[in-house]
């Protein structure tokens, strides 16, 4: 029987060696491999030990703790470490975006869907994930909301899932603009015509990503066939836009046949929707050389995009959601979803396709990385104002408990009668008299916050710019 618990007593001993070195091996890989690039299953081991620790450590908001702070939400949504560096040079107009947008008055708010960008799930956030006083009706088995604005029978939003493709199926830019004001006026009489503000929003997408799911949709059979296409007042004619097919569709064609049309206008969609297609002649591509054309139309797109009321990028949902939240004061009831497995994501290309679709969208790369650059400069201001307000108002609580300890004090130091005079033999006595208005530190007794003493400036980094990875 002596054997046997001496033989348990070992063996216990030595798992508990064993779990110690685990642990301090652990500890030590904190140190000697800092990055989760080096040392990945290290830290994947690591991570799996402080999950299952802090399995009860959530904050009510959903925010994970760690290291014993509330983990900020909008930071590495792509798992990066690295500072972003901006690269253009912005004004405070173009970067503070917010907007006066009055939900009861006669403001619009105007969805301009490009294709493949993720812009369906965003629709439907607008209809069905908004905290609204008059919430939009939503029924099954129908494809349009109504979203009415509180106490009206008018729409305050211009979308696919609210008033269908009033203007066509993903009209652009140059549609919309000529297009959505019409259409809103023609609902009120002349004479009690509104004068409203249209705030335009988009989604833009990783230029490669897209155009492999526009081009998964095609082959499965997806046309765009109803779309108008109107610019100056009329759609092109066939010359101007050949057909890419024959057939009803295009339906199971290659990577490299959808990528040989050369009137395909999957290349460089997002530049030819966000720009002014006036500028250049519309679909008339006989007035001016190719690169002119396209370099018009990326100043002109770039333009519209600094001057929409908004715009989010489909690899960023959290900041996507933050940054429409505090543009348009008006807040999601659910978050976002970072979802990175998309038919495109699954889509093994060779590196030869790879860069044979960046030069088919070469206008595209550079409108999105202009339109990421300005997107996380954006977010960077407006959590650096959150920040800033935030700190205004524990600046302002720490001045009115400041006040409310000083209006105590003067109450409690208040004498209801002269104070008696202290006798001569204890004259030089050390210590207060005791009396009943003197005799304790009354500061002692008011309690305080912990962050009372500490110092705005060094103890609360202002903000940590931003931790993405320019791509």
């Amino acid at each position: 029987m002596d054997e046997r618990s001496s033989s348990s007593i070992r063996h216990h001993r030595v798992l508990i060696v064993l779990l110690m070195v685990l642990l301090f091996g652990i500890i030590m890989t904190q140190y000697v491999c800092p990055s989760r690039s080096e040392c990945q299953m290290l830290h994947h081991l690591g991570s799996w030990f402080k999950d299952g620790a802090a399995t009860g450590s959530r904050s009510g908001g959903g925010n994970e703790i760690q290291d014993g702070l509330q983990r900020d939400p909008y930071i590495a949504e792509d798992g990066a470490l690295v500072r972003f560096i901006p690269r253009f040079n912005f004004t405070q107009a173009d970067l503070n975006r917010g907007v006066d947008f009055n939900i009861k008055g006669d403001d619009v708010i105007v969805f301009l869907h490009i294709q493949k960008t993720g812009g369906t799930t965003f629709g439907r956030h607008l209809v069905r994930n908004i905290q609204l006083e008059r919430p939009c009706e939503c029924h099954a088995g129908q494809k349009k909301c109504t979203c009415l604005r509180p106490g009206k029978r008018e729409t305050w939003l211009f979308s696919r899932f609210s008033t269908g493709w009033s203007c066509g199926l993903h009209a652009d830019w140059t549609e919309l603009t000529s297009c959505v004001p019409s259409r809103m006026d023609s609902r009120e009489a002349p004479e009690t015509q509104p004068s409203r503000n249209y705030y335009y929003i988009t989604i833009l997408r990783d230029p490669v990503s897209r155009f492999l799911s526009e081009w998964r949709h095609v082959q499965r059979g997806a046309t765009w066939r109803a779309s108008l296409h109107v610019c100056d007042g009329r759609s092109p004619t066939l010359s101007e836009l050949p057909s890419c097919y024959s057939g009803d569709d295009w339906s199971g064609c290659s990577l490299q046949e959808f990528m040989d049309c050369p009137y395909n206008l999957a290349n460089n969609r997002q530049t030819r929707m966000l720009a002014d297609l006036s500028l250049v002649g519309c679909y008339n591509v006989s007035t001016m050389s190719d690169d002119e054309r396209w370099a018009l139309l990326l100043e002109s797109a770039k333009r519209n995009l600094r001057g929409m009321a908004f715009f989010g990028l489909t690899e960023y949902q959290r900041k996507t959601q933050y940054l429409f939240e505090r543009t348009f004061n008006l807040e999601f009831i659910a978050p976002f979803t970072q979802l990175n497995g998309t038919r495109a994501s699954s889509v093994d290309v060779p590196s030869e396709a790879q860069h044979k679709i960046l030069q088919l969208n070469r206008w595209d790369v550079e409108l999105y990385e202009y339109a990421r650059d300005l997107f996380l400069q954006r977010f960077q201001v407006a959590r650096q104002q959150e920040r800033r307000q935030a700190r205004a108002r524990r600046q302002q609580e720490r001045r009115r408990l400041r006040g409310r300890l000083t209006t105590k004090q003067g109450r409690l130091l208040k004498p209801t009668e002269p104070p008696r005079q202290p006798a001569s033999s204890s004259a030089g006595a050390e210590g207060p008299p005791r009396g009943k208005a003197g005799g304790d530190n009354v500061a002692s007794e008011v309690p305080l916050p912990d962050w009372w003493d500490q110092d705005e400036n060094g103890t609360m980094e202002d903000y940590m710019d931003n931790v993405e990875q320019w791509k």
